[in-house]
Order: structure tokens, then sequence, then C-alpha cells
């Protein structure tokens, strides 16, 4: 079993965290937030902890210039080189002594938030810190590659990511999930963005086809901050990515935007919380899912606007095509409104492939085949297009192009 890391002032906070996973166990449907998702069914909870990776470590092909860490069922196995001024990446290990830890572990997602937050708290084994100092812009992308790996017997891991931008710092994330084997995934990352600090955040799960992938991201946002981040999920036969963003100071803006393909009896669940806490705030939401075959897909989206957070800007919208008819989606937007002076609204869509934009492309001497290939690939290119770094975008496009060629776009004869 991986040797956890240890500080006194860790310790009490792991102890705390077990207390509260104990008591109230993996989430169930009758939770409400879960209600659409059965984590239980599939018996992640008799996996057993991962144990300290050894051998050979996988070969995944850079992206671009970024500056990476590799972590192998959760253990940082290879950290980055030299770092320019201004950027720190540590294991938690090395600096769980420090205020800033202290700050912020476990705050920015308290363990008594979510059970599976209170789960990770308890059982992390190894972290990982980025810290980007006051005024500083980290123009390379800090990439952590997240690789899962089990061989006979299926394993359970927790990840565990503290990201801090101080004021006016800036720096682009990039997570992928990817691996081999049967295992659980549960992984948490917390982050908190200082004073008119930004953060570009692109997240790939491109999990080995049995794993389940379950994440819990905390974005904490004071004045004038700004966080835009893309999800993409292609990966795991169940995955959850769970989203708890609170906009504390005047004027920050929260951006999140996510694609996902699933076909077969893929799972793919998108939850977001977003809380307006100060005035001026600007949220944005838009996700889009291609389902096929028996995949069902999920997005519940809620958007809190507190009583002193006049000025609010807020919309989500989610959009799914539904390629066969045994695929499903559930779709759950919510605003809750105590201020009086706010600009917020919600929309979800579920449907077919539009009629008049095929019947325009088979007019144009295209067959019907790979015009809906066309029209899907436009469709999820919404969200593709807002990766700012080509590299990262045509990474992920690359998977999601390889994910729709397994989808089966219906014909006539489907109808």
């Amino acid at each position: 079993m991986t040797t956890a890391i240890h500080s006194d002032w860790l310790d009490d906070l792991r102890r705390a965290a077990r207390t509260r996973a104990d008591a109230v166990g993996l989430p169930t449907r009758r939770d409400e937030a879960w209600k659409y998702t059965d984590l239980g069914a599939l018996g992640v909870a008799s996996f057993g902890l991962a144990e300290k990776p050894d051998g050979a470590l996988p070969a995944v092909p850079p992206l671009g210039d970024a500056i990476r860490l590799l972590l192998v069922n959760g253990t940082l196995v290879a950290p980055p080189g030299e770092l320019p001024a201004g950027a720190t990446v540590e294991r938690l290990d090395a600096a769980a002594s420090s205020g800033l830890v202290q700050t912020h572990l476990g705050q920015v997602i308290p363990a008594g938030r979510t059970s599976l937050a209170a789960l990770n708290g308890a059982l992390f084994a190894d972290g990982v810190l980025l810290r980007i100092e006051a005024g500083v812009t980290l123009e390379r992308p800090i990439e952590i590659v997240s690789f899962g790996r089990a061989g006979d017997t299926p394993v359970a891991f927790h990840p565990r990511c503290l990201v801090v931008i101080e004021e006016g710092g800036a720096a682009t994330l990039v997570e992928r999930h990817l691996g081999s084997g049967t295992y659980f995934s549960n992984g948490v990352v917390e982050i908190a963005l200082g004073r008119r600090a930004s953060l570009r955040h692109y997240k790939l799960q491109a999990e080995a086809a049995s794993a389940v992938h379950v994440s819990t991201t905390g974005v904490s946002l004071a004045a004038g901050a700004r966080y835009a981040g893309v999800l993409v999920q292609a990966g795991a036969r169940l995955s959850r990515h769970e989203v708890h963003a609170a906009l504390d100071g005047a004027e920050a803006s929260f951006a999140l935007d996510g694609a996902y393909l699933g076909t077969g009896r893929q799972h793919q669940d998108n939850t977001t919380f977003v809380t307006h806490a100060a005035p001026g705030g600007t949220s944005r939401q838009l996700f889009k899912g291609v389902l096929d075959d028996q995949a069902r897909g999920v997005f519940q989206g809620t958007v809190l606007v507190e009583r002193g957070a006049q000025k609010t800007d807020a919309y989500q919208l989610s959009k799914a095509l539904l390629l066969s008819g045994q695929a499903e989606m559930d779709g759950k937007p919510e605003l809750e409104i105590y201020a009086d002076d706010v600009k917020c609204g919600h929309g979800c869509t579920v449907g077919d492939i539009d009629e008049e934009a095929l019947f325009y492309l088979r007019a144009r001497g295209i067959g019907e085949m790979d015009a809906r290939q066309l029209l899907i690939e436009a469709f999820l290119a919404d969200v593709l297009d807002r990766i700012a770094l080509p590299p990262v975008r045509q990474a992920f496009a690359a998977v999601v192009g390889e994910r729709l060629q397994g989808a089966r776009p219906r014909t006539e004869e489907d109808r």
C-alpha cells in the first residue's frame, strides 16, 4: 500500500476527512446530487488501494513545450525540471507545514462538502502543489498527466492537487487522464485565485474503457480573478466531473465549457455548482454531448446568486445529440437567485441532428453518413475551439475524432 504523506497538521486534516467519509459512505442515488449516477453499482468500494508504482513509466507524447508532471496511480513519479522564476511545483508532503498549504488545502473544497472529497482527503497518498507568485505570468503551460494502471486486480487511487495563483499572476494548467486496466480514480483539484489572477484550465478525460473516473474541482475567485476552463470527457465506463466555483470577489469571471462523447454503455456526468457571492460577477457554462448506443449523459448545473451579488451576469446551456433510440440524456439546470438586479438564464436541449442542415449538405453532393459526421464535428467544435493553445487543442481534437469514428450516426433506416 502506498505510504501516505504526514505532518501533524495534515494528519489532523486526514483524520477529520476519514471521520466524515466513514459517516456518510459513498453517495447513492438517494442523494439529490447523485440521482442520475449510480456509483455503488460498480463495486468500487471493494477496490484495494494501489501500491506504490514501479516498472517502466508510461509513454505519453508531450504537448508542445508544456512543463510536465507525471502521476501513476496518484503518485508523482516524474516531477518537472527547472521552472521559471516565480513558479513552484512541490510535493504536498514537502510543503504541508507551510502557511500557504494550510490556508487553502481542504478549504476550497471542505471535506464536509462532498463524500468523495472526504474520501480523497482521508486516503490521498501523494499530492502536488503548484504556486504562481504575485505578478508572475507563466508563459509555458503546466501539464499534469495522471495515468491509471491496474493488473489482474482492480485498484483505487486518490490524486490531489492544490493550485495557488497569487495576486495578478497567470498560468495555464492542462490535465490529461489516461490509463489501462480496471481502476477507480477519485481526484480532487483545489484552485485558489488571488485578486486579478487568471487561470486557463484544460482537462481531457480519456481513461481506460473499464475505469471509473470521478473528480471534484474547486475554484475560489477573489476580486477581478478570471477562470476559463475546457473539459473533454471521452473515456471510462463511468465518469463524473464535479465543479464547485465560488466567485467571492467583485467582478470575478468564471467560464467552463465541456464536450462529452458516450458509446456502448458509457455514463458521462457533468455536475456544476457556481456561487455568486459578490457584485458584478460573470459566469458562463456551455456543455455539448454526443451519445450513441446505450450511453447516458448527465448535466446538472446549479447557479446560486446570493443577496449581495447585484449586477451578476450568469448563463448556462446544455445541448446533447442522441444518435441512437436507446441513448439517454438527463438535464437539470437550476437558478437560485436572492438578488434583484441580475441577468441570469439557462437552457437545455436534447435531439437529433438538424434536418435542414443535413439537407443543405446532401444537396451539395455530400453523402448522408459523411454529412452527419461533419455536423457532429461542427457541433463539438464550438467547445474545442475555446482551447487557446494549438498543441492542446489538436491533442484533444484527435481524441474526439478517434472516438467519433466509433460513433454510428443514425441514417433513415434507424428511425
